[in-house]
């Protein structure tokens, strides 16, 4: 039997029978009755802790085979057996454990759905560019005119440029997301914060002849990472440009109090949609009202180093209309 395999009922009923003949010889020397009765009393307790222990056993038997089920995928772990007692104790934190690791499982599951649609998503974003290169490439052979050709080659470039970003943004996410992103801490006056993360867009902005005004009161300044922090804002900057209608403007308003840095930006572009002025920050959310341009990566990058840099950022519809995008550098951790 198993029961007898077990070191403990070995060594019980081991000390049982040394106790038991110990005190029965002792007894007998005095009165036989009593040596029986002795013997017969130490034999009933041993029966009743086999009893005890072999129930004990066949329970703990149970539970190692709703873990193995468990481990298996199965959903059902019955308790009602475990009612008192230590064993109890440890099925209700086994209990707890297997609902932690079936939540750890689930999100496991959601992320490796999310990869699974991000890489598709960005096997897509890629396809897009790469097959248009490959047109304007083929179209290049058959033309004879260096005009033309020279014209074919700035949308190659701009195509190049395209993939270059939403590649370099992916993989800056990515080390966000990792932890292996080492900031470095220097004072940045915001006038000039502000005038280097404009100049990447200004070409584009006035192409489209969209009007930027940027106005700041006193004299703002933040600490951190000059490098990240421009690449954050040319991301906000160039998602209100995308969505900004020729002619229309930009706004960047800067000023300081006690409690934080703040910038707010703001475009005359048709709006954030009602309920998507949090999901916008998401990793490759698409708005409804989206065009083809972008990739919905930028504002995401864009969350995560303000993030980073003890600041906050909320996307809302400004008052006359058009998105906003108000921004907080807190003194104090938040």
């Amino acid at each position: 039997m198993k029961l007898f395999r077990e070191p403990e009922v070995k060594l019980y009923i081991l000390l049982s029978l040394l106790i038991a003949v110990s005190v029965s010889v002792f007894c007998f020397l005095i009165d036989i009755r009593a040596g029986f009765m002795v013997l017969a009393a130490f034999a009933l307790l041993t029966a009743a802790y086999l009893i005890l222990r072999s129930r004990e056993l066949k329970k703990i038997e149970r539970l190692c085979n709703s873990i193995d089920k468990v481990l298996h995928g199965s959903d059902k772990f019955d308790l009602n057996e475990y009612y008192e007692g230590e064993l109890s104790i440890l099925t209700s934190e086994i209990k707890k454990m297997t609902i932690r690791l079936r939540e750890q499982n689930a999100a496991l599951q959601n992320e490796k759905v999310f990869m699974k649609e991000s890489l598709e998503d960005i096997s897509h974003q890629l396809r897009t560019p790469l097959t248009s290169m490959m047109l304007i490439l083929s179209n290049i052979r058959s033309m004879e005119s260096g005009a033309d050709i020279s014209g074919r080659l700035r949308e190659l470039m701009s195509l190049l440029a395209q993939m270059q970003w939403l590649i370099e943004t992916i993989l800056n996410i990515s080390r966000i997301d990792a932890g292996a992103v080492i900031l470095r801490s220097e004072h940045i006056d915001c006038r000039e914060l502000i005038r280097l993360a404009e100049e990447p867009v200004s070409v584009s902005m006035e192409l489209k002849g969209i009007e930027l005004i940027t106005t700041v009161k006193g004299e703002p300044s933040i600490e951190g990472d000059v490098k990240y922090l421009i690449e954050a804002l040319v991301n906000i900057l160039k998602n209100c440009m995308e969505h900004t209608p020729e002619g229309g403007r930009i706004t960047v308003e800067i000023e300081e109090n006690n409690i934080y840095t703040g910038i707010l930006i703001t475009d005359t572009g048709d709006g954030i949609p009602e309920g998507e002025q949090e999901k916008i920050f998401d990793r490759f959310y698409r708005s409804s009202q989206s065009s083809s341009v972008g990739y919905g990566i930028g504002l995401a990058f864009s969350r995560r180093m303000l993030a980073l840099h003890n600041a906050v950022i909320q996307a809302k519809n400004a008052p006359e209309g058009g998105a906003q995008f108000d921004i907080r550098f807190y003194k104090t951790v938040v």
